[in-house]
């Protein structure tokens, strides 16, 4: 049987995929019961003499069984949807799509391996630089004494690289192997470097803004240059569908369904991708909260595209051709966070910097344009354009905006308070609105709760996108 045929078979690309996660979860759990057992024996050799060190690793024995199983819970709320749909509808019947899809799966979990080993590295060497940061929102603390290293988002877009590199050489290889055209190989190639291009163009400006603080200007225009390579090397279509009700209202020829609105729809394409870019890096400033957020809609993401093509599982390039590039983006950064979140969920050893923020609104802009369905990426984003829009008068100077908006932590209850930018206004983001309407508690359960609006928004935006189907267009 050629070797296609075996990657296509449904319930062999299930079980394989299924067989990977495995071996990953059950390694995860045998390196978290390795840490347990040494922390355990360090305690009881330190109890003859207690001391603060000896309390500390057993603390951090906890915080690491703890980060490590609710990272667990939010890796199946963000691969769960996807993978049930795939096995319920039956996997894919492109045998092209299916291998390539296999080869994603087997890089993504290469390139999760390969941040785990990056982040020790990259902190070490940033805390060597004096490049680190403390708590605000534990200040007061213990913790909030520690120094925590920054930009451990450097690592993540490292990996994504290598990782999108080698996808790029199998991809190659296997569309030869099926005889597509090589057209569709150059084509995927180009796709391949633009999205490389703009997402390294956002590590290295989120990198430099860790390490110089650009100035806020600088940080909303910049991302506009770097989703250049974007645009220039765009072939696709640049029409629009036109919804039903304004075709009725304009009176619209019945045959007349889209129209093709030139250089606007590229204009389009440069403010979402900007607006993706900065979008995470807005909405922050709790452990787990930026890469919390980009994960849960990388996975909305994931299963559109697993919908899609499930749906309409053609060999056509505007059908399948978008999708599968869109997953090919999307399921190595949802690795690489997965691996970042092991580090960066609460407490907190390692801050993400603005490197990891604008990589990751980068990459999720560069997924949805490219897949073509960036009127529902918006909807995915709707928590991030409320937070935009409500911080709009403290972004643009018409109120008092600090260099931080964080809540206030009180250390004597360990609850976060909604913070004020004057003596009779309050900081403008999400994280005090949600203080202010749902009153203190701790940094976990704010994070918690935003991350569930998030996956509720995301949920959301399936509901209308079925609902509206056939309706609005």
């Amino acid at each position: 049987m050629p070797l296609g045929r075996i990657f296509a078979s449904r319930s062999t690309l299930v079980v394989v995929v299924v067989t990977a996660c495995a071996v990953v979860g059950v390694r995860a759990w045998f390196h978290r019961r390795f840490r347990s057992v040494m922390a355990r024996k360090a305690t009881n050799a330190a109890s003859r003499r207690p001391s603060r060190r000896a309390k500390e690793t057993e603390d951090e024995a906890s915080d690491d069984w703890r980060r490590s199983s609710e990272v667990g819970g939010l890796a199946v709320v963000a691969l769960a949807p996807a993978a049930l749909w795939f096995a319920a509808r039956g996997g894919a019947d492109n045998v092209g799509g299916a291998t390539s899809t296999l080869v994603c799966v087997v890089i993504s979990i290469l390139a999760y391996w390969m941040t785990m080993r990056l982040i020790p590295f990259v902190a070490a060497k940033t805390l060597s630089r004096n490049m680190f940061g403390k708590d605000l929102n534990k200040r007061g603390t213990r913790r909030g004494e520690t120094r925590v290293p920054e930009s451990a988002g450097l690592a993540c877009g490292g990996a994504y690289a290598m990782a999108l590199t080698m996808q790029q050489l199998f991809q190659r290889l296997v569309r030869v192997a099926f005889g597509q055209s090589a057209g569709s190989a150059e084509s995927w190639a180009v796709e391949s470097n633009s999205a490389l291009a703009c997402v390294g163009y956002m590590v290295f400006l989120g990198f430099v803004d860790d390490v110089l603080d650009l100035p806020w200007r600088a940080k909303i225009v910049s991302p506009g240059f770097a989703a250049l390579p974007l645009l220039l090397s765009y072939g696709g279509a640049t029409t629009v569908l036109v919804p039903s009700p304004v075709r009725a209202m304009f009176n619209f020829p019945a045959d007349v369904r889209s129209i093709d609105i030139g250089a606007l729809y590229m204009v389009y394409m440069w403010l979402l991708v900007v607006f993706c870019s900065n979008s995470i890096n807005i909405h922050a400033g709790l452990n787990g909260l930026e890469a919390g957020q980009s994960l849960i809609i990388a996975g909305a993401v994931l299963l559109l595209n697993v919908m899609a093509l499930t749906s309409d599982p053609s060999d056509e390039p505007i059908t399948a051709g978008a999708h599968l590039f869109s997953i090919s983006l999307v399921l190595p950064f949802i690795a690489t966070t997965l691996a970042l979140l092991r580090h960066n969920w609460y407490p907190s050893k390692v801050f993400v910097g603005d490197t990891y923020t604008y990589f990751a609104g980068m990459t999720l802009g560069v997924a949805g344009t490219l897949g073509h369905f960036s009127e529902t990426l918006l909807l995915f984003f709707f928590p991030q354009v409320l937070n935009f829009l409500y911080s709009t008068p403290q972004l643009f100077k018409f109120v008092h905006c600090p260099r931080h908006r964080l809540p206030i932590f009180d250390p004597k209850t360990g609850l976060l308070h909604p913070s004020k930018a004057t003596e009779t206004r309050y900081n403008m983001n999400l994280v005090n609105l949600f203080l202010r309407l749902f009153g203190p508690c701790t940094e976990r359960a704010l994070c918690v709760r935003l991350l569930v609006f998030q996956a509720s928004s995301c949920a959301a935006a399936f509901g209308a996108r079925h609902v509206l189907t056939g309706v609005w267009k």
